[in-house]
């Protein structure tokens, strides 16, 4: 059966993720659960952008600006990927409460729950009771950029209104971009800090590992090489279940060079700094900050 998912807003995350999409399905799009993808951007340079870039996939891909309730209205599923600020803005247009109901909502935005989402879309009283009782069933779902290469990590979180048939195919959409992980509500924000956020703080290790290569006669290019091939054994291992104060111990010898640098960052409180940013990002998605 023809599944149409419509994607409310496409910048980084959301482009990630139809590109992920698209990449994993172009194969075999008749098999696919989804078979068609609606876009609705906020600019027409946006569109036109996004028109341009998905241009080979013209055919399973529309992309319009400011049709959100026509997005929304002929989508069988709902993947709000605008960014945080704006949806209270998008949700409360007219018609939107009409055209999401009864229909299955995905939200990657950073920081908004459902109840959040549900009371923009009705409003404090929470609608009619017409409205209660056919209101959409809305997840949270915090996937990360490398959806485009096909290896993200995505928090789900649990939600028992799911009905079997929803459940799988939300499983199946974020499987083609990379791995999922089930979590509690409670943990959805620290399972998005951890899986998101966390790429952005490694970042700032391995620029300053790639510093340190050039300031001792390493080309930048190949620092940068030495430095991806190093990350991924790094996944591997831990995959493999291997802690990392143990691997740690493990490459550190007596008088060596690991142990020297390991003593560099314990003396300047780095691991305590990353604790920190982690602890800072989670308080600042529940509201906290």
């Amino acid at each position: 059966m023809p599944t149409t998912l419509a994607f409310i807003g496409c910048g980084n995350m959301g482009s990630a993720i139809l590109s992920g999409l698209l990449d994993a399905t172009r194969s075999e799009p008749a098999t696919a659960k989804i078979t068609h993808f609606t876009v609705s951007t906020k600019s027409a340079t946006s569109a036109a952008k996004l028109r341009a870039e998905y241009a080979a996939d013209s055919s399973r891909v529309t992309v319009a600006h400011g049709a959100n309730v026509r997005a929304m209205q002929d989508a069988d599923i709902v993947m709000l990927a605008c960014k945080p600020f704006l949806a209270q803005s998008i949700l409360a247009e007219p018609g939107v409460a009409a055209a999401l109901a009864g229909k299955f909502v995905i939200s990657v935005m950073a920081g908004k729950t459902p109840a959040e989402i549900m009371e923009f879309v009705y409003g404090n009283d929470g609608g009619s009771a017409s409205q209660t009782e056919d209101r959409p069933v809305i997840v949270t779902a915090m996937p990360n950029v490398a959806a485009r290469l096909r290896q993200s990590m995505t928090i789900v979180e649990e939600n028992d209104a799911l009905s079997p048939e929803r459940a799988e195919v939300l499983k199946w959409i974020f499987e083609q971009i990379g791995t999922v992980k089930f979590v509690a509500p409670d943990l959805v924000n620290a399972g998005s800090m951890v899986s998101g956020a966390a790429m952005a703080l490694m970042t700032v290790a391995v620029d300053g590992i790639m510093d340190g290569a050039v300031m001792e006669g390493f080309r930048r290019p190949d620092a940068m090489e030495v430095s991806a091939q190093v990350l991924e054994g790094l996944a591997g291992l831990l995959r493999e279940g291997v802690h990392p104060a143990v691997l740690r111990e493990s490459i550190s010898s007596p008088k060596g060079c690991t142990i020297q640098g390991l003593y560099a960052l314990e003396k300047n409180g780095v691991r305590g700094a990353y604790a920190e940013a982690l602890v800072r990002g989670i308080k600042h998605l529940r509201g906290e900050t």
